[in-house]
């Protein structure tokens, strides 16, 4: 056998040191990267951590307890609109609505001046709702007269017209849980 030529070697372990130096170069495909800079790793990754309990700490900070509370004003909401609509869509109770004089009509005169609207209202509320209503003026602010330290759920319906009498007002209706 003849042996290479010694220009042969010497070229080719100049090669294999300077891929050797490309290498050790770009740290990032280098073994080593993560084993010398283990220690600024270790401290970024406790940093974010830190960073994501204090955000989940002033999170439930701020929510105040929310939380657990059962949100319930989907159902009032909809026990509120199915009276409504049902006081709307009956012309008896929108001609006695439309013939109350003067308004507004608050809860207390409802017995003498609309009572069916009340008997309405009174039977169609739930159990775990107390109910008031108002009759404005369309164009007036309608608001409740009485102060109550509870959550206030409010819907309105505007009754314009029946065939003999055009009076638009605005029945209100106030709920709140017993």
């Amino acid at each position: 056998m003849v042996a290479p030529p010694v220009n042969i070697a010497i070229k080719c372990d100049k090669m294999v040191n300077l891929l050797k130096n490309q290498k050790e170069k770009s740290k990032i495909f280098h073994y080593d990267f993560f084993s010398k800079n283990r220690r600024g790793w270790i401290r970024i990754v406790e940093a974010f951590v830190a960073i994501l309990l204090i955000v989940g700490v002033l999170l439930i900070v701020i929510n105040k307890g929310y939380i657990g509370k059962a949100d319930i004003s989907e159902k009032v909401y909809i026990a509120q609109l199915s009276i409504l609509r049902e006081i709307e869509v009956d012309d008896s109770l929108r001609a006695e609505i439309l013939n109350a004089h003067p308004i507004p009509v608050v809860l207390d005169q409802f017995n003498a001046k609309v009572p069916y609207v009340k008997n309405k209202i009174d039977t169609r509320t739930p159990d775990y709702l107390t109910c008031e209503g108002k009759i404005c003026a369309l164009d007036e602010i309608c608001a409740l007269t009485s102060n109550i330290q509870k959550d206030i759920y409010a819907q309105a319906v505007a009754i314009t017209a029946t065939k003999e009498v055009y009076s638009p007002r605005q029945l209100k209706l106030f709920c709140w849980v017993k």
